[in-house]
């Protein structure tokens, strides 16, 4: 039985919460929906994500907001592990629409600055533009955080 509840946990962890549910007022069907995702990956970063929900209406508005704060321990062991390329790695995505958009979050690592990059974008174009959102989480302070070397200077 723990065996279960280890893969269960371990599918859902891209998975978001609904922590809060907002009401645009009394005459629109529109929400303001506050997600929190655990990067499945680095488990001491917790991204809470706010988007417009249109119950009503076939496609979702593509304005969102992101903020990724530590939340608990961030190790060497779980840097080494994620992508490091310049594009990174999607680590939530979410349909909006059946219209096939979606809103995804890629985490960027930014090896000068020791900064975990997190990007929320949608996948379809509205209004001539990508809407997107950034927030970052730097590993100062962490177990995941390398010293640089000094240099001397002549």
């Amino acid at each position: 039985m723990p065996l279960v509840v280890v893969v269960l946990s371990a599918l859902l962890s891209g998975c978001g919460d609904d922590v809060g549910k907002v009401s645009l007022g009394w005459f629109t069907t529109k929400d303001v929906v506050i997600d929190a995702v655990t990067d499945p990956k680095v488990s001491g970063v917790t991204c809470h994500i706010s988007r417009v929900e249109a119950n009503l209406d076939l496609a979702d508005p593509s304005d969102m907001s992101i903020a990724c704060r530590q939340t608990g321990a961030i190790t060497a062991a779980e840097i080494a592990t994620i992508d490091k390329s310049k594009a990174g790695e999607v680590v939530f995505k979410e349909s909006l629409s059946i219209l096939f958009k979606s809103l995804k979050v890629r985490r960027i690592y930014d090896a000068e600055h020791q900064t975990l990059i997190y990007l929320s974008y949608s996948t379809k174009e509205t209004n001539g533009s990508h809407k997107h959102s950034l927030s970052t989480v730097p590993l100062w302070g962490t177990p995941a955080w390398q010293p640089t070397p000094i240099t001397a200077t002549p």
